[in-house]
């Protein structure tokens, strides 16, 4: 059934909203806010009308005068016509380069030099803000403007609505098809090169685990729309036939409308986004009560978050999965969790590895297997993996080991073959077996935490930077309960939870809070003033 669903082992971009259409006609498709470039489109659409939507889009990137195989920076704001203008690019042969919205200006500047003079699509909000000071003419071929705003800086696509519709354009299945960038957690984010087939061979896995969902379930997906994750999203359930529900923003007070009004059977998000979904179990309406299935990737979720979720559900027997994996490899492990697993799961318990499509080991210090229940490096065999680090081959290289890739975290394996997390390499403090355990065992503890992060002040001390709902005071009596038993731990520092710095994907940047608080720029609440 998979081979005639995806006949190719190739994933066009550019083809999958046309192919879809053709096989499934008018399946519904709603947005929680307008096409910012085609407002008049309104939120309620269909297959048919994102194929021709991306097909509009391709031919004004084509009259603009994009050409095959060259690369096309998309940095606008967040909105799904992100990902439609990655296809459209991707349907007449460009090589499409999403970059997070929430990228500064200077982090763009540097991407845009990698990337060699590459078209841009942006906006009027953007130039006037992020881009302000970046020399856009100079580092791109030429600048489009996405929204309906125009800009004396670039061209506007809304004005080439009489541009003719072209057939698309296919580059062999080898060649670049898609550049995404890493999270972007330790730095300046890296350039990751990947073909139809790299893509291919992450989307072949994800669709087997997506079978029993077929057709049948409406999908709800949240996430990076710049994100390889989220094209193979779309790639699974699209070419299932899956009604769907698009979504910008993930605060509760947004989602919980759109979920009662749509019913979801499967939603997929950030696993920091299911954190502070956990606000919509009692919400008004029910709005997780349809939810069959919940889905995420991109980190470890903590077992707390599970169990509410899934106790919110009215539907039989409703599962979280999980993937584990990471933007070079595609996903690397897997699992579920029903309601009376939830509650004794550990949460660095991250699956098994996917049988038949994924190899891992891991080794120590020197390079070589260590015995299973052993910590050590994590590396892995992926035939999903990209090509290279654009402009950065060199530091691609560095992190192959014959044909193993290093995926820079810590952990081992049990004697059944599951998969746990520990650490990141660069995020290990002396007197803490695990900062992510720990972190798991004081979200359990403590409801009111949003999120925990514990990272090293400069003398090597664990310090938690904490973050609770609504960014309440924390109550100090409850912390120190909940603390007792565990490792020596410094005073907790809180912080707003929106002043957490983090990647497109919602991921902490453990380094630039470590850095932050050593320089005294992390923004602190102040205890006195919040109680007051």
């Amino acid at each position: 059934m998979l081979q005639r669903i995806l006949p190719e082992r190739a994933f066009f971009l550019g083809l999958l909203f046309e192919r879809a259409a053709a096989r499934h006609g008018g399946v519904p498709v709603t947005l929680d806010r307008p096409l910012d470039t085609f407002p008049e489109r309104g939120t309620d659409l269909n297959y048919v009308d994102l194929a021709d939507i991306i097909d509009d889009l391709a031919a004004r990137l084509w009259e603009a005068g994009v050409r095959p195989t060259e690369r096309i920076a998309v940095y606008k704001g967040a909105n799904f016509d992100i990902s439609l203008t990655v296809c459209a690019a991707a349907r007449i042969g460009a090589v499409p380069v999403p970059l997070s919205p929430a990228l500064g200006g200077e982090i763009v500047d540097e991407l845009l030099r990698r990337l060699d003079r590459p078209w841009l699509v942006t906006d009027a909000d953007k130039l006037d803000g992020d881009l302000r000071g970046v020399a856009v003419s100079e580092l791109t071929s030429g600048v489009l403007l996405a929204g309906t705003r125009a800009h004396a800086s670039g061209r506007s696509l809304t004005d080439l609505d009489a541009a003719p519709r072209r057939p698309p354009v296919r580059l062999h299945p080898s060649q670049p098809a898609l550049i995404t960038h890493t999270s972007g957690t330790t730095g300046v984010s890296k350039l990751m090169v990947h073909t139809a087939q790299t893509l291919f061979h992450r989307l072949l896995p994800q669709q087997a685990i997506a079978w029993p969902v077929r057709g049948r379930e409406r999908v709800a997906l949240c996430m990076s729309f710049v994100h390889s994750r989220f094209f193979h999203s779309l790639g699974v359930f699209v070419n299932y036939g899956n009604p769907m529900d698009i979504l910008v923003d993930p605060e509760p007070d947004s989602v919980g409308p759109i979920f009662t009004r749509t019913r979801p059977g499967l939603v997929e998000t950030h696993p920091n986004n299911f954190i502070q979904w956990e606000d919509l179990v009692d919400a008004p309406g029910a709005p997780l009560a349809s939810v069959r299935y919940y889905s995420t990737t991109f980190d470890a979720i903590h077992p707390r978050t599970i169990q509410r979720l899934l106790g919110a559900s009215r539907r039989k027997n409703p599962l979280m999965v999980q993937l584990y994996g990471q933007s070079e490899t595609g996903p690397i492990s897997g699992w579920w969790y029903t309601s009376k697993s939830a509650q004794t799961t550990d949460g660095r318990c991250v699956g098994i590895p996917l049988p038949g499509f994924i190899r891992v080991r891991v080794v120590g210090s020197d390079g070589r297997p260590v015995r299973r229940g052993r910590t050590g490096h994590l590396e892995v065999r992926s035939r999903g993996r990209v090509l290279t680090y654009l402009g950065e081959d060199e530091r691609y290289r560095g992190q192959l080991n014959g044909s193993w890739w290093r995926l820079g975290d810590m952990g081992y394996l049990n004697r059944w073959g599951m998969l746990f997390l520990t650490d990141r390499d660069i995020d290990q403090i002396d007197s803490v077996d695990s900062n992510l355990e720990l972190e798991d065992v004081l979200l359990s503890r403590l409801d009111e935490l949003l999120e925990v992060v514990i990272v090293a002040s400069p003398s090597g001390e664990p310090v938690p930077v904490v973050a609770t709902r609504r960014d309440a005071p924390l109550d100090t009596e409850r912390w120190k309960e909940a603390v007792h038993g565990l490792p020596p731990l410094a005073e907790p520092v809180q912080v707003r939870f929106t002043d957490l710095p983090r990647t497109s994907t919602w991921k902490i940047q453990r380094v630039q809070i470590r850095r932050m608080f050593e320089e005294g720029t992390l923004p602190v609440i102040d205890r006195e003033t919040v109680a007051g």
